[in-house]
């Protein structure tokens, strides 16, 4: 993957007045993390805006604050739905000698030939997993093709997810991550609460009152 560069200055206005840097065309944002206290900082909107599109939880950036550069991955985007614009983003510093853990994104491609066969129905279980490794080894996304699953029952698990040896997947191997059920069992199912895995690390959500910066 390039290499993202963000370039950063430190911010000294927070709270309400924040709206003021924001119709400015700046964006505000917090880097935290490795040897790094909790530093307000500010962005051009439009840059990062470009340079964040697309990337996902595991996503190494590079935060350029005066001069020196910090290996980061996003940890919170605040978004306004309505505008579709960045409010504010959180960074966590990393080590590029020590290993992370980050939630990654499994990606599904292909077409399952048993929801045409069989008239199944596809459900899907996790859309991340729990990984640990060293930050630059850290998959962007995990692919899974689901072309092979042919018959009714038949799943992809997290033990059947593929990535390489420099990356351990945390998450319990028996948890699911589709599989291809009949119509009528989805139906007798549907409407009953299933346990939830662990709340998933947050990388979007809505506006947030600006008092709380």
């Amino acid at each position: 993957m390039e290499k993202v560069v963000i370039h950063a200055t430190r911010r000294t206005v927070t709270g309400k007045k924040v709206g003021a840097l924001r119709r400015a065309g700046h964006l505000p944002a917090v880097i935290y993390g490795h040897h790094l206290d909790a530093t307000p900082i500010l962005l051009d909107l439009h840059d990062a805006t470009k340079a964040l599109h697309g990337l996902t939880a595991s996503s190494l950036v590079t935060i350029e604050l005066e001069g020196t550069e910090h290996a980061a991955l996003v940890r919170e985007k605040q978004r306004n739905y309505i505008q579709g614009t960045l409010l504010h983003v959180d960074f966590q510093a990393v080590s590029l000698t020590e290993k992370i853990r980050a939630a990654v994104l499994v990606e599904l491609t292909g077409t399952a030939p048993a929801i045409k066969e069989f008239n199944g129905i596809f459900v899907h279980g996790l859309s991340q997993v729990e990984v640990e490794a060293l930050p630059n080894d850290l998959p962007e996304r995990i692919t899974v093709d689901v072309s092979g699953l042919s018959s009714l029952g038949d799943g992809i698990y997290v033990r059947d997810l593929q990535v390489s040896d420099k990356v351990a997947i945390l998450s319990d191997p028996e948890e699911m991550i589709a599989i291809v059920t009949s119509g009528e069992i989805a139906e007798t199912e549907e409407g009953e609460e299933t346990p939830s895995a662990s709340e998933p690390e947050i990388i979007e959500r809505g506006k947030k009152e600006e008092a709380e910066e």
